[in-house]
């Protein structure tokens, strides 16, 4: 009874081995089988890789107005700022503020008391030493006064008239008038103020007509000269304005590479403020015969500029070098030619020697 016992039980134990071994095994086997099918798969996939359906553009020549924009700030025909030469209390403001006035028109006086009181002062003395230096004289004649004292006097009366004119010219100083005609600023001081050379009373600036400074690339030193008319508009100003250029910076500027220019501009109206933000346009002589390209379609590089061209169907990428720009096209200056076929669009996906397949062709 005994041994019966163990063989069933030994009989238990080898189909329950049976069983995890079976088990086991195919549970390798679907492992191996589905690696077997994902690696077929892969291997399908491993083709050559598809290209993309492009738009293609066909080069052609078209008539270009070249032109140059740029950014530029309109200035004051003359500015100043109205301060005293000498120190002192004003008495009387004679102008309104934002008027305008003529030059020579009398703006502010200053106290001048003393120096009126000095300027008396110095003719008495001087009458003083005329008479002096007349009796002097006949004196001499009869050798009465010996030629130095005479000299002396002379030179006293010679002195006194070179104070006046010295005390003549501070109270100029202290009736300050308009430069030149423009229109006056805000003020900053009041009547019984004490002011000095470095107070700024008010300024004054001529706004009619009104300079116009602007840069443009080096390339244009040459093609850009005095008289040339340029267009501008400004900010909050749908109005086009213009002007023509009367000087040009001969230096170029060292960081930005660029010319500085000024312009005159009419503001007979009133209409333009100094200190307004204005793009600038500048026409110069229209190219007839300019190929012109979809920005898109230039590729830039860090050392150029690339686009791709169709040739016998297949992707080729041909290095460029481009010219002026407008708001959807950039001028090919060298590296096309009259009916190439440029891609303009999926040109990231394109590889050369790629198969092309075109969507659209313009």
């Amino acid at each position: 009874m005994s041994n019966t016992k163990k063989t069933v039980r030994s009989i238990i134990i080898l189909v329950a081995a049976a069983i995890v071994i079976f088990l086991v095994y195919k549970k390798i086997a679907g492992s191996k089988q589905a690696a077997k099918a994902q690696q077929g798969a892969s291997a399908k996939g491993a083709g050559p890789a598809k290209a993309p359906v492009t738009d293609a553009w066909i080069v052609k020549t078209s008539a270009l107005a070249q032109a140059i924009e740029a950014s530029g700030t309109l200035q004051s025909n003359e500015e100043v700022e109205i301060k005293p030469e000498i120190n002192g209390r004003i008495i009387q403001l004679y102008f309104k503020e934002g008027t305008n006035v003529r030059k020579g028109d009398l703006l502010v006086k200053l106290y001048d008391e003393d120096l009126r009181a000095q300027l008396e002062k110095l003719k008495l003395q001087q009458q003083l030493a005329r008479t002096t230096l007349e009796r002097q004289e006949n004196l001499l004649k009869i050798n009465g006064i010996s030629r130095q004292d005479v000299d002396v006097t002379r030179n006293q009366v010679s002195a006194y008239g070179a104070d006046i004119e010295y005390t003549l010219t501070q109270l100029q100083k202290t009736s300050l008038r308009a430069p030149f005609s423009g229109k006056l600023g805000l003020r900053n001081v009041s009547e019984g103020a004490i002011v000095s050379s470095a107070t700024i009373i008010t300024t004054l600036q001529q706004i009619d007509p009104l300079k116009m400074d602007f840069a443009v690339a080096e390339k244009y030193r040459n093609v850009i000269k005095n008289g040339d008319r340029v267009n501008f508009t400004v900010a909050g100003d749908r109005n086009q304005y213009a002007g023509s250029i009367y000087a040009i910076d001969p230096k170029i500027d060292l960081t930005t590479r660029t010319v500085k220019l000024r312009a005159i501009i009419p503001n007979n109206n009133g209409h333009l403020f100094p200190g307004s933000f204005a793009k600038v346009n500048i026409t110069l002589k229209d190219l007839p015969d300019a190929l012109m390209i979809p920005s898109q379609a230039v590729i830039p590089g860090t050392r150029d500029k690339k686009v791709i061209v169709a040739d016998s169907g297949k992707a080729k990428f041909v290095i460029v070098e481009t010219g002026i720009r407008t708001e959807s096209d950039v001028q090919i200056t060298n590296g096309l030619k009259p009916g190439d076929t440029v891609i303009t669009t999926g040109i990231l996906q394109l590889k050369p020697g790629m198969e092309l397949k075109y969507n659209k062709i313009q």
